[in-house]
């Protein structure tokens, strides 16, 4: 584990740069016990996949010093994590059509048929890595590496909100409607962010994500 300044507003807690469960349950264990019992002078916590960002208050006495022993303190204390502290979600995709308009293109990148593609991108148990770019959008490690496509070289305006895509190395699920450069394989029903939560986002760094097809019809049913 490393700590670095992050100019003098905020601290960045390393812990390597594997990216992978092992190191994700670190994190996830270690953003539990800052958002449980901050240190004095925390004014947020942003876990990602192989790091935190723990933004503290720069007028609090004694600055950066003060602050960073509070942290070393409060991470002492990290246990490891228990079950239940993971939580695993089911997101129904309806995939291709017009909710996956891309899934021809990564399907003929992957050399497969889009009725193997689609059981290739359901089979992992991915991991959420961060949460961000846009309200609750999970960066999903995991992707089997036949399915790995380039950004598009020309990114839409305007991508649905719930739909399900492909970027490089990593899938995710756009919350909102947003401009958006990944390729669109589907669409969920499911809705991940909702800000008159107390917790907006569905998912958080460390959760599991297991996507599962459903039909055109299963789609327009569900509520």
């Amino acid at each position: 584990m490393l700590l670095q300044p992050m100019g003098d507003t905020a601290v960045v807690v390393g812990f390597g740069n594997v990216i992978g469960a092992t190191t994700l349950e670190k994190v996830r264990a270690a953003t539990i016990a800052l958002e449980t019992n901050p240190p004095l002078g925390t004014l947020d916590v942003m876990p990602a996949f192989t790091t935190i960002t723990v933004v503290y208050d720069p007028a609090m006495p004694g600055g950066y010093a003060t602050f960073q022993e509070r942290l070393l303190a409060c991470l002492k204390t990290v246990k490891r994590l228990r079950r239940g502290m993971v939580t695993t979600l089911t997101i129904p995709v309806c995939y291709g059509g017009e909710f996956g308009p891309d899934l021809g293109l990564v399907a003929q990148g992957a050399k497969l048929s889009e009725r193997a593609a689609i059981a290739s991108h359901t089979r992992p148990k991915y991991i959420v890595g961060a949460v961000g770019f846009a309200p609750g959008f999970p960066y999903l490690a995991g992707l089997p590496i036949k399915l790995h496509t380039p950004r598009r070289s020309n990114p839409r305006l305007k991508v649905p909100a719930g739909s399900v895509a492909i970027g490089g190395k990593q899938t995710g699920v756009y919350p909102q409607e947003s401009p958006g450069g990944w390729h669109l394989i589907g669409r969920t029903p499911l809705k991940l962010f909702n800000a008159e939560e107390v917790y907006p986002s569905l998912l958080k760094t460390g959760d599991q994500v297991q996507f599962k097809a459903i039909t055109a019809e299963e789609f327009a049913a569900w509520k």
